[in-house]
Parts: C-alpha cells; structure tokens; sequence
C-alpha cells in the first residue's frame, strides 16, 4: 500500500466521491450517482476504499458475491483518482479486498469484465494472477451487440482461480 494511505470499508458518504473519481477515469461505464450510494451501503463487506490521511478517498473497488456461486468475488469497478495514479494503489486495493473477501466469504475465484481496449485493467488483472499463482480463464461474457448504446465493446469475463 503506498504510504500515508490506508484500505477501509466504504461508507455512503464516500458515494459521492466514487462517483467522481469513476467518472473523472474516463475509462468506466459511469453508473448514476445514487447508484453509487447504493453500493456504498448495501455492498460495502464486498468493496474498499483508499484513504488519505485527512480520509478523503484516493481511489476504490466495487465488488458482490455471485449469488448463484458464492464463492465467486465479481469485482465491479476499479478506479483510482488521478492524483494517486502510479503508485501500485489498485493492486494494493485489489489485494486488500481478495484478503478481505476469503476471510470473510470464503472465496476461491475472482472475476470481472474488462473490454478489449482496457489494457491498464488487463494488466491489473493479470498481474494479480500471477502474485497469487491463479489461472486466467477468458471468455465473452457480453457480446457487443447485446448493448443498446452504440459503440460498447464486448465484455471479456476473466476468471481467475482457483485462489487459495
């Protein structure tokens, strides 16, 4: 974890500030702000934030059990605020949260979608595979054509596991 931060619990008063930071990234698919509240609140044991040391948030990951495989971790979004970019927060904030989830969830694979021009996601994801020595399995989980937006990429599932 880079210096003077630290990995905590989100709250709902972070909604607003993951919101800003999701949609300053300009890479993610920006959900509503009230959306962002709702995920602070009701999937906060599955998701983590960054801190400062005044406690303002520097970055975050989203994530909920599958619930028809509950020992599957879905993370959701990952997004770190430009000023804190660089410094291995999102691998260190990913990390967190997988120690997190086994512990508490008694997860084993971890999976998320990532489209084919997201190649910082990629490498996230492929770099937590190898620190921990999990395969990565890829497949399309949404092809492009199920989006009602033009121009959405496909959504590759990367599934990784089995984690121990």
């Amino acid at each position: 974890m880079p210096e003077s931060l630290r990995i905590d619990r989100p709250e709902v008063a972070d909604g607003a500030a993951i919101w800003r930071i999701a949609r300053d990234s300009k890479v993610l698919d920006l959900n509503s702000s009230y959306s962002y509240l709702l995920w602070c609140r009701d999937f906060a044991a599955t998701s983590v934030v960054a801190r400062d040391a005044a406690g303002s948030v520097a970055g975050f990951i989203t994530g909920y059990i599958r619930p028809d495989d509950p020992h599957t971790l879905v993370v959701w979004q990952v997004a770190v605020d430009d000023a804190h970019r660089g410094r291995g927060l999102a691998g260190a904030l990913l990390d967190g949260l997988w120690a997190k989830a086994a512990a508490g969830h008694g997860t084993t694979v971890l999976e998320t979608t990532i489209s084919p021009d997201n190649t910082p996601s990629q490498r996230l994801f492929a770099s937590f595979a190898r620190r921990h020595g999990a395969q990565v399995a890829h497949t399309v989980l949404f092809d492009a054509g199920l989006f009602p937006d033009d121009g959405h990429e496909p959504e590759v599932l990367h599934r990784i596991g089995p984690l121990v």
